[in-house]
């Protein structure tokens, strides 16, 4: 019988689930770990057999009203056994009461059904080279600005589209290495913001905040004027946003994978037509 327990990660230990993330192919960037563990050191848990890390989640608590669920990876050659399951019931007691949301793959939507998460909508995650994309893209009309700190007016509207206040999460994502953000002003008054960084494979674009298409395509052209053209690009679209699907039509990108949103407890209402990009498919 294996010896097995469950408890909170530490920092290398979470690089540990990163890596696992790679090796499933969810590409996840090159710095999100130390912005992910900025939020909730405690929010990153796995389970241990004969003392050997083999499964991994993430529940990581924004503010006293919202978390989010990630990172659930059980070691192929453990899978089946129920050790998921146990390290599973751990990291939702951190939840508390919280609402939490995740985005799961799609098959295993039955399996979080059960746990009393409820479906809201698909998140498609979108991707093709950055060359074509930019010139698909031409010259936008609307100027933007580097990115490179956090201001109160830069919370307030990411708050507008988040279900919980998250200004820590946002410092780390910003400075990281490697990643480049933008805002859109119009009348001194913030209309958008960009990030992209750099990940195992390319590059994605997330968050992608914006008050109108117009906003988002320029943005964009700016974010991706600082890659190779042959860059891989990928934007995760709210399914519900058909402006967000038909910008990424349009600069040539294609549906490469695609997340079920679900939510247990009251799902958040958000302005979804102003999401045209998900900051991370593992912290919301």
């Amino acid at each position: 019988m294996l010896d097995y327990i469950t408890r909170p990660l530490t920092a290398a230990e979470i690089d540990i689930a990163v890596g696992w993330a790679a090796a499933e192919g969810w590409n996840p960037g090159a710095s999100d770990a130390m912005a992910f563990r900025s939020v909730d050191p405690e929010g990153f848990w796995g389970g241990f057999a004969d003392g050997e890390m083999v499964a991994s989640i993430s529940v990581v608590n924004y503010d006293d009203g919202f978390g989010f669920l990630g990172f659930y990876i059980v070691r192929p050659e453990y899978r089946g056994l129920g050790l998921g399951h146990q390290l599973w019931q751990a990291a939702e007691q951190h939840g508390g009461a919280r609402v939490i949301g995740l985005d799961g793959v799609v098959d295993q939507q039955d399996n979080y059904r059960k746990s009393g998460f409820a479906l809201t909508y698909r998140n498609i995650r979108q991707g093709g080279p950055a060359g074509p994309a930019l010139r698909a893209l031409g010259t936008a009309p609307e100027a933007t600005a580097p990115l490179s700190s956090v201001t109160d007016a830069v919370e307030a509207y990411d708050r507008q589209m988040f279900p919980a206040p998250r200004r820590t999460f946002l410092e780390a994502w910003i400075t990281s290495p490697g990643h480049i953000a933008r805002v859109a002003t119009k009348a001194g008054r913030i209309t958008g913001y960009g990030v992209l960084r750099p990940c195992g494979t390319g590059a994605k674009i997330g968050p992608l905040f914006a008050d109108d298409p117009e906003t988002a395509e320029a943005l964009l052209a700016d974010l991706l004027q600082e890659l190779e053209p042959e860059t891989e690009i990928f934007l995760d679209t709210p399914e519900p946003n058909a402006a967000a699907l038909a910008l990424a039509a349009r600069l040539g990108l294609s549906p490469v994978f695609e997340t079920a949103r679900m939510y247990k407890g009251p799902a958040p209402d958000l302005p979804i037509d102003r999401i045209f990009g998900v900051t991370t498919f593992e912290l919301g």
